[in-house]
């Protein structure tokens, strides 16, 4: 394929990155828009000045059926991803959607059979899948620098609650779930990735305050194969935090808001890295990936492990804590 034509599906504030990346390649081209908004749409194009002559559309059906796109990005509230994305399908597009791919373990499912049968390119926005320290993590792990994996833990901290407040992300019928749904999303992939643990339960608490979904959630993991983990996701924080450790027979890992530090259980040595060269974004990995030069870097399969791990703590903290078996069926 030579010029690759791309659509938009949504508008927001999170397709403005994609768009300025993706104009900067070479023989890509975005042709139309999608949007409910007519002031997103105008917004978009001001600030695009490339994109004026791009085609307009209130609806993602009518901008698929218009046959001038071959591939589009996603960027709607989460609960409409697995209709559009099905449909980007049927009108032979391929697809990169922002997180979270889906909002039930099912729709994850259906997508993954479909990806099966239609040959087409399929990618989940998750950033850290590039980052030069998330990467680091998981070749670490993968070439068996930190041994054994036996505790993991995560911690994101941001002023969600007060920052979203009066958007579609704290009505439950658009966002399918609070925080741990949104940018939570990006520490549960980030945790399975790097580590390839599988969850067996999860017992989690979650804290609503005034708004239809979670703010803030306490989870606790047990993995398959005796590991045992924590996330916590504060939506009423103020300010940014993240904050990883990876434990293991050989080792650990703590990465500190920006700061990693590796130690070596074998020989007592630390090492301190402040610096990461990523490798590349989820927008160029999609084109190189639709030109068969590149090997998709986050998959639906991290999508559906998401959910999965997602569904069985909203189950648990609508339990007030009881551990919840997660439903996994291999794919």
């Amino acid at each position: 394929m030579d010029k690759i034509r791309v659509g938009l599906i949504g508008t927001g504030g999170m397709m403005q990155g994609h768009i300025a990346r993706a104009l900067s390649m070479p023989n890509v081209e975005i042709t139309a828009l999608a949007d409910p908004s007519a002031d997103r749409i105008e917004t978009t194009k001001k600030r695009n000045p490339a994109l004026q002559d791009a085609a307009v559309f209130s609806d993602h059906i009518a901008l698929l059926k218009s046959g001038l796109t071959d591939a589009v990005m996603i960027a709607s509230p989460h609960t409409c991803h697995f209709g559009q994305i099905m449909d980007s399908f049927a009108h032979d597009n391929h697809v990169m959607c922002e997180k979270p791919m889906v909002c039930t373990i099912p729709h994850a499912h259906q997508i993954i059979k479909e990806l099966e049968s239609n040959g087409k390119t399929f990618l989940l926005a998750y950033q850290r899948h590039f980052a030069g320290y998330i990467r680091y993590i998981r070749r670490m792990i993968q070439e068996g620098h930190l041994g054994e994996v036996q505790f993991v833990s995560a911690i994101l901290c941001q002023d969600w609650y007060r920052g979203t407040k009066g958007s579609w992300r704290q009505l439950h019928s658009l966002s399918g779930g609070g925080q741990l749904n949104d940018s939570g999303s990006h520490i549960v992939d980030s945790i399975l990735w790097t580590t390839g643990l599988v969850v067996d339960s999860v017992a989690a608490y979650a804290d609503n305050f005034d708004t239809e979904v979670d703010i803030n959630s306490a989870v606790s993991l047990k993995f398959t194969s005796g590991a045992q983990g924590t996330i916590s996701i504060i939506g009423n924080c103020p300010g940014w935090w993240e904050d990883q450790t990876y434990v293991g027979t050989k080792g650990a890992i703590y990465y500190r808001n920006g700061k990693l530090t590796h130690v070596n259980a074998v020989t007592g040595e630390t090492s301190e890295l402040v610096q990461f060269k990523d490798v590349g974004t989820p927008v160029e990995n999609f084109i190189g990936a639709i030109r068969g030069k590149q090997e998709v870097q986050a998959p639906a399969l991290c999508g559906l492990r998401v959910i999965e791990l997602t569904e069985a703590a909203w189950q648990s903290a609508a339990k007030d804590g009881v551990p919840v078996k997660v439903t996994r069926i291999e794919v």
